[in-house]
C-alpha cells in the first residue's frame, strides 16, 4: 500500500515535468510543492461548492503526503523522521477531516504546516549538495 502512495504523488508530480532532471532533494521538494498546490486548488473548490473537484484535490493531497512518509529514512535522524512520519500523518487525517466537514480552516492548518517544512527543506538544499560534492 505505501508504494501506491508514492507511486501516485510521483505520477502528479511528474505531469508538472522536472522530474527526469531533479536530484532525491528536488524530487521531495517537487512533492512539497505539489502538496500545496493541492491545497490552494481543494480550498478554492470547496469554496466553490465544487465537491467533485474538492475531493480529488484533497485525496491528490493525501497521496503526496503518503509519498513524503514513504521518502523518510529512519537512519538519517530516528527521533526527526518519527516526529515527521507523525506530522505527515496529522495532516493526512486533518485533510480528511476538511473534506468531510468542508472545512476550509483544516485545508489552512494543513498549509500553515507544510510550508515551513517546505521552506527549511529548500534551504538545506544548498548544503547536502556540498556534502554530496566533497564526498
Amino acid at each position: 500500500m505505501a508504494f501506491g502512495y508514492g507511486a501516485g504523488a510521483y505520477q502528479q508530480i511528474r505531469s508538472h515535468g522536472g522530474v527526469e532532471s531533479a536530484d532525491p532533494h528536488g524530487l521531495i521538494t517537487l512533492l512539497m510543492d505539489g502538496a500545496l498546490e493541492r491545497l490552494v486548488k481543494a480550498r478554492a473548490h470547496m469554496l466553490r461548492g465544487e465537491v467533485a473537484a474538492k475531493g480529488e484535490a484533497i485525496t491528490r493531497c493525501i497521496e503526496i503526503l503518503g509519498g513524503l512518509r514513504d521518502s523518510l529514512d529512519a537512519k538519517a535522524d530516528p527521533v526527526l523522521v518519527g516526529r515527521l512520519d507523525s506530522l505527515y500523518d496529522y495532516m493526512s487525517r486533518r485533510l480528511l477531516q476538511a473534506n468531510l466537514r468542508d472545512d476550509a480552516s483544516l485545508i489552512e492548518e494543513v498549509s500553515n504546516l507544510l510550508q515551513p517544512i517546505r521552506d527549511s527543506w529548500v534551504q538545506i538544499a544548498p548544503a547536502a549538495s556540498r556534502r554530496a560534492a566533497g564526498a
